[in-house]
């Protein structure tokens, strides 16, 4: 039996387990975002600064540029935290599903309450999205693109059970139908529709995108 000495055991240790200065870090950042998310919410994203930021966190505008490079990279890993948790409750949904149709109106609606929960955080990122350099940087986050790849994975196992035709374009379908679920955020966010309304809309639209695709 191979002998473990006291230091070994004690280096194996701090690889194992995080450090206070790891830890510490970690809250910061943790209290950086909480205060950005609440600023960002109720000021929008040019509304707030980095002086407010770590104002309302309680730490100097050096601590949140010593974890963010700028504004711009808070505000992403804001956005890359929620979308993240989206698409995991989008894929929760679409197990519930019942067709292909009844599939992506869960994955829609999923998307549309979870947003409407926070609306002014939600009217926050829709004006970046659109905004001409600040846009890039939404556009960059991972995550969206996962909701597309959800809405395609579903369309393909709809071909894997006959329900739709071999034929049925699932890419292209997939692309189109992602493009209709973003295009009722509007609605959603400025327009004050309800989820009921929403869901409503996003059935005729998945209905028309389907039309052609289906067997029999």
């Amino acid at each position: 039996m191979k002998h473990v000495s006291p230091t070994e055991v004690t280096s194996e240790a701090r690889v194992k387990g995080p450090t206070r200065r790891a830890l510490a870090k970690q809250q910061t950042r943790n209290k950086v975002i909480a205060a950005a998310r609440k600023l960002f919410s109720e000021n929008g994203y040019e509304g707030a600064t980095i002086r407010d930021i770590a104002a309302a966190a309680g730490m100097s505008t050096g601590a949140v540029f010593a974890n963010f490079s700028d504004k711009s990279d808070l505000f992403r890993e804001i956005m890359f935290s929620d979308i993240s948790k989206l698409v995991a409750d989008m894929r929760e949904a679409a197990e519930r599903g019942r067709g292909i149709e009844d599939v992506l109106l869960k994955i829609f609606s999923t998307g549309y309450a979870f947003y409407r929960t926070q609306m002014p955080l939600a009217r926050a990122a829709f004006s970046v999205s659109w905004a001409p350099q600040e846009g890039e940087l939404f556009r960059k986050i991972a995550p969206l693109g996962e909701t597309q790849q959800l809405i395609l994975e579903q369309l393909t196992l709809a071909v894997e059970r006959g329900e739709l035709g071999q034929e049925a374009e699932v890419k292209l379908r997939a692309q189109m139908l992602y493009e209709a679920y973003l295009a009722n955020y509007p609605q959603a966010i400025f327009e004050g529709w309800s989820l009921e309304a929403l869901q409503a809309r996003s059935r005729d639209q998945i209905r028309i995108l389907l039309a052609g695709a289906r067997r029999g």
